[in-house]
């Protein structure tokens, strides 16, 4: 569950640009320069937490020598109240990062809790839950992380390292079968094609084809039971299409492979986590004024 440094700097040095931008008006005017603080990060409801290493490099990034200790692990279930980090320094560090690193605190910490309680509500059956590319633009690595973070597993990362042939696609082509033999007659023998289909006959047609992953879209579960009877094994089964918490062990109860949720990445909601400032002191051998 590794986060690409380089890539993650790049990405916060953007937001700290949009948000800072030539300085921060308020903590500039109101807080001395070597004022240093105590602060504490703390979740305001139950929940997953993922986004503890991106904090820290938010702060980081403005200062490198304020301490950022993590008080729980990454992906740990936390209840409202509980402390999820501390850190000690400067105090216009902390007042100028809090906002941005909060912000993706709370938003990979919601990923992750649904996802998790996703997981969870499916944990006796063998399907696994998957994101899609249905995220936030710039913050897909980060929201595919938070999947992982959470229990889930990431489908492809994007347009370049799996075929995934819809139903425009399928139009375009002039139907699956052609869809899929233009497909495989241009990609490295490595490369996966999935299709989706709408209807058992399409599942047949995607089959014949030889398609590796038949994706189900929007089927009700009778009808993916019977997807699942009739590809008996020789491709692996997707279901995809308005599935919630409600539906998602009638679904998997089918005897799918991937259950893959649009919904954890494009409609989670952010955990409730605050920073608030303990103890207050200049730095040694400075007066303030």
């Amino acid at each position: 569950m590794e986060i690409n440094e380089r890539a993650l700097h790049e990405l916060i040095d953007r937001c700290l640009a949009e948000d800072i931008g030539p300085g921060d008006l308020t903590t500039n005017s109101i807080v001395p320069h070597r004022m240093q603080v105590t602060g504490f990060i703390k979740a305001k409801q139950d929940g997953v937490v993922a986004g503890l290493p991106v904090a820290r490099a938010v702060f980081h990034r403005l200062d490198p020598e304020l301490e950022f200790l993590s008080q729980v692990n990454e992906g740990a279930r936390v209840r409202a109240g509980e402390v999820l980090g501390r850190l000690c320094g400067r105090a216009r560090t902390i007042l100028t990062g809090e906002r941005l690193a909060l912000n993706f605190l709370q938003r990979l910490s919601g990923i992750a809790t649904v996802t998790a309680n996703l997981v969870e509500l499916v944990r006796d059956y063998p399907a696994r839950i998957v994101d899609t590319r249905k995220t936030t633009p710039g913050l897909r690595l980060l929201e595919k992380y938070a999947v992982r973070v959470g229990g889930g597993h990431n489908h492809r990362l994007g347009l370049y390292d799996a075929v995934l042939i819809k139903d425009n696609h399928i139009r375009v082509a002039g139907g699956i079968a052609n869809a899929v033999r233009r497909a495989r007659a241009s990609i490295p023998h490595t490369a996966k094609i999935e299709v989706e289909t709408e209807d058992l006959a399409g599942v047949a047609q995607a089959l014949e084809a030889g398609a590796d992953i038949i994706m189900l879209d929007n089927m009700d579960p009778e009808t993916m039971a019977v997807a699942v009877r009739q590809v008996n094994g020789r491709a692996l089964l997707e279901a995809s299409g308005g599935i919630s918490a409600q539906t998602i062990r009638a679904v998997a109860a089918t005897g799918v492979d991937i259950i893959s949720v649009g919904a954890l990445t494009h409609s989670a909601p952010a955990l409730d986590i605050s920073l608030d400032v303990g103890q207050l002191k200049p730095m040694p051998g400075v007066i303030e004024t």
